[in-house]
Order: C-alpha cells, then sequence, then structure tokens
C-alpha cells in the first residue's frame, strides 16, 4: 500500500540501495539495472505521463478561448467551490483524527488495538460506490434516520453534508496511515524526558511530538487532500448529480463528457491534472525536507572552530 510507505521508510529505502550499489560484491549487473529502469519509465510514459499529456491536449484542442469558456461557466465554478469546500472541511477533520488515532496506537496499551488499526484500513479496501451507499443507508429517506433528518427539514443526502461524509469517509486513513509507524519507530523517549523535566501534556505535544512529526503529518495531510478533491465513486452516490449545487469537479466532467462536450470535460479535467501536479511537487519538497541532513547543533559547531 503506497500510502503505508513513510518518509522515513523511504529514506531507509534509500540509504540501503546506497549501501548496495556501492558494493561491488551486491551491485547489479548494468543490464538488469538498464532492463529495470527501462521497464520502469516505459510503464511510466504509458500509464502516467501521456494519459496526462491527452488531457491537456484535449482540453485546447478547440483552443484557449473554448478551454477558458468551460471553466469560467457557472457550472463549473459552483463544482471548483463544492470541491474545495468539501476538500477544506475533510481534510482538517482527518487531519486531527489522524494524530488521535495514531497517538493511541502507537503510544498506548489497550484492548482492541488491532482493531483499530484494522478499521483504519476499512476505507481502503471497501469500494468507494459502497461507502456512498453507507451514507444513504443511513441518512436517506428510506434510511435509519432519514424520516427524522426529513421531520426537521434536514438534508443530508443529495445535499453538500452527505459530499462532506462521503468525502471524509474515503480519505478516513491518510495521515494516520502515514502518522502511525512513523510514531512507532521513533518510541517515546523523547516525551518521556519532556515529562520528566516537567513539561505538561500539551507542552509535550507541541514543543516535542509535533516537531518531531511534522513532515509525516504534512505528507499524509497533502495525500489526504488530493483524493479528496478527486474522489468519484462515493460522491457520485450521494450527490444527486445537480448542476450548480451539488456536482464536483470530477462529477461535473462526467456530466460534460456524457453530453459528448468532450473540449470542455478536458479542460475542466485539465484543473484536476494541475491540482494534482501542484500536489505532486508539494510531495516531493515535503520528503527533500525530511531527507535533508539536520543541522549540526551550535555547541559542536563552536567546539570545533
Amino acid at each position: 500500500m503506497a500510502v503505508a510507505a513513510t518518509l522515513h521508510g523511504a529514506s531507509a529505502v534509500g540509504i540501503g540501495a546506497h549501501r548496495y550499489e556501492d558494493n561491488a560484491a551486491t551491485r547489479e549487473q548494468p543490464w538488469v539495472r538498464r532492463l529495470i529502469l527501462g521497464v520502469s519509465l516505459t510503464f511510466f510514459i504509458l500509464f502516467v505521463f501521456m494519459p496526462l499529456v491527452v488531457v491537456f491536449h484535449q482540453a485546447l484542442s478547440k483552443g484557449w478561448g473554448t478551454a477558458l469558456r468551460a471553466v469560467t461557466d457557472p457550472d463549473a465554478l459552483a463544482a471548483v467551490r463544492l470541491t474545495l469546500l468539501a476538500a477544506g472541511i475533510a481534510v482538517p477533520l482527518n487531519l486531527v483524527f489522524g494524530v488521535a488515532a495514531a497517538w493511541a496506537i502507537a503510544r498506548f496499551e489497550f484492548r482492541g488495538k488491532e482493531l483499530l488499526g484494522t478499521l483504519i484500513d476499512l476505507p481502503f479496501s471497501v469500494s468507494p460506490v459502497i461507502a456512498g451507499l453507507i451514507w444513504v443507508l443511513i441518512f436517506g429517506a428510506q434510511g435509519w434516520f432519514g424520516h427524522w433528518f426529513i421531520e426537521h427539514d434536514i438534508k443530508i443526502v443529495f445535499a453538500v453534508p452527505g459530499i462532506v461524509l462521503a468525502t471524509v469517509f474515503v480519505t478516513f486513513p491518510f495521515v494516520a496511515r502515514e502518522l502511525i509507524p512513523l510514531m512507532q519507530a521513533q518510541g517515546r523517549d523523547d516525551e518521556e524526558a519532556a515529562t520528566v523535566l516537567g513539561a505538561s501534556g500539551l507542552q509535550t505535544f507541541w514543543r516535542v511530538t509535533l516537531p518531531n512529526i511534522k513532515w509525516g503529518l504534512l505528507y499524509g495531510t497533502i495525500l489526504c487532500n488530493a483524493r479528496a478533491m478527486g474522489e468519484f465513486g462515493a460522491v457520485s452516490v450521494v450527490s444527486g448529480h445537480i448542476r450548480g449545487q451539488t456536482n464536483t469537479m470530477p462529477l461535473h466532467v462526467e456530466i460534460l463528457y456524457n453530453e459528448y462536450n468532450f473540449a470542455a470535460a478536458f479542460a475542466v479535467a485539465s484543473l484536476l491534472a494541475m491540482l494534482a501536479l501542484v500536489t505532486l511537487a508539494l510531495k516531493s519538497w515535503v520528503e527533500w525536507q525530511a531527507n535533508r541532513p539536520a543541522p549540526a547543533p551550535l555547541g559542536n559547531v563552536s567546539r570545533r572552530s
């Protein structure tokens, strides 16, 4: 599972690879390296790079004017706003949950710990369509609580709250799964030392725990945000596909494509692709920051000088 690969895990893999490459006894043959690199690059070009190029090519196939009109259409702008709103609510909620769940699993021993770890992965194993149906069964007109919400004139399904709930569900594990192995690897020594020196629980979290997990936390948040903005299946079930009201960007792209308005569909899709590229750039920057060697303590520098 790609998300489970932590920043520190990736760094350790890189260090291990350098160690084997520097040793003639364990270094791979040149033809093996070229074969593996060739297969990797071929797959990347065929299944990642070319589709991305096709999206931008089709978006501009009828000129910049058509593409600009498509992305500034009132329905498209409403889809962009709803996508940002859903992500803006779901990501902070998952950030709080992710930190709490990671803290509980990495720091505490309690009955049901393994079950909690398994349940965190549930959204990865459940189809997004089923995730959407879950909310329909709970809050829909015929659902468990549907009548109560209808009587109180509260609309969950086929409205913004349902879209937010579906987005929260599918992005549930990203922050937690990034932090759990990181916090387990770091251990509790620093926090116990802070507690022994008199720091309160909140001081320990802000001054010890958070600095230690900040890059992993940012990495998980970026992945969570990327999934929130690109989610289709779960949101499609609970949205109702109402133009200008409950359509997110992926749903708006689908509607335009089904109407054979290909240039407009790819123009809006290019916005999602650009968001993905920005996400990749941020992810690479976080990985670079996390893998940078820590600066030498000032005391060591002064002693050397």
